[in-house]
């Protein structure tokens, strides 16, 4: 610290106060000091700084390990997120979700002096038992659903769900199913429940529901069935994976997308431009819902309100898999 405290030209108490991110120092000396720590590579010692400032300066996740795009996208972006805002974090995987297993991750992050924690939790089961757990710390709940706990964070998934459903309504569509992920995923139930608003909202019935347990695999099932109902001639699907399954069983089934079938999927995976048809999709902007969950954190461990809405508006993303309902050409 001395060393930085010579190279920035200020005592190593000013160089003190920056590191633990001390709101009363002036800009310009801020960054010379923090220009100085890069140039001499300096790393504080957070032992030292934890005993002294009685803070750990770590947070914890709390995540379902699952393997799916959402939740690792999630995962990811708060890490970064957290780092960004000068946050240490501490993880824990959990591959089933109960009681016991909460309550012991809660506990190993506790043991490691988290100032608070960050719970990612997509699926009934964990939300009704956060809902009733004691953290002991500041938390927030990574959920596209206000109703479904306290403290959340997330996209708005039945709004996603709804414009991509008005998208179709647009296009001439009147007969569109539904993909939708398994019955234990919240966000599979906020994404019908949009699905079933939009088209209420247009005075359309609901098409076909089949269920998917958001592999490409259930979603080429769901195709292989919905193929033969040439009524139905829109589908939205709850995840991208199950898009891609669909639109090969449609294309092996003689209907390929956009002519016989328009195909809208949600979560904008990277490889959903490059299919054939590219996908039409909903996104979600993770790196927003990473940097909303630590705003919050931050704010609790502070005691402060943040300024900022819980619910991230997701966008529909045009691409080639729709397009108006195909008419067959009268014959004489």
């Amino acid at each position: 610290m001395a060393d930085v405290a010579r190279a920035a030209g200020v005592s190593h108490q000013t160089v003190s106060r920056v590191i633990n991110g001390s709101p009363n120092i002036r800009p310009s000396t801020r960054e010379r000091v923090e220009s100085a720590i890069r140039e001499l590579g300096y790393r504080p010692n957070t032992a030292a700084r934890a005993l002294v400032t009685r803070r750990s300066s770590t947070i914890g996740i709390i995540s379902t390990g699952s393997g799916l795009y959402g939740p690792n996208s999630i995962h990811r972006t708060i890490e970064d997120a957290a780092r960004s805002a000068g946050w240490f974090a501490g993880s824990v995987s959990l591959a089933t979700v109960t009681a016991s297993t909460l309550t012991d991750a809660i506990d190993h992050l506790l043991r490691q002096a988290v100032e608070g924690i960050v719970m990612i939790a997509g699926q009934v089961e964990a939300l009704e038992l956060v809902s009733h757990q004691d953290f002991g710390v500041p938390f927030v709940v990574v959920e596209g659903d206000l109703s479904k706990a306290t403290n959340v964070v997330g996209v708005d998934q039945q709004a996603g769900a709804y414009a991509a459903t008005a998208h179709l309504v647009e296009l001439g569509h009147t007969r569109i199913a539904h993909v939708r992920g398994p019955r234990s995923w919240t966000e599979a139930d906020a994404r019908e429940t949009g699905w079933r608003d939009a088209l209420a909202d247009s005075g359309l019935a609901p098409g076909t529901l089949l269920h998917g347990d958001w592999s490409a695999r259930s979603g080429y099932a769901a195709g292989r069935t919905l193929v033969a109902d040439t009524d139905t001639t829109a589908v939205f699907v709850a995840n991208d994976q199950m898009a891609i399954g669909l639109l090969r069983a449609y294309h092996e089934g003689g209907r390929p997308a956009p002519r016989h079938v328009s195909v809208v999927g949600f979560d904008d995976t990277p490889e959903a431009e490059y299919l054939q048809p590219p996908l039409t999709t909903v996104r979600q902007d993770f790196v927003e819902v990473g940097r909303r969950a630590i705003a919050f954190l931050d704010a609790g461990i502070k005691g402060v309100e943040p300024h900022l809405e819980r619910l991230v508006s997701p966008d529909v993303i045009l691409r080639a898999s729709t397009a108006r309902p195909f008419r067959p050409e009268a014959t004489a």
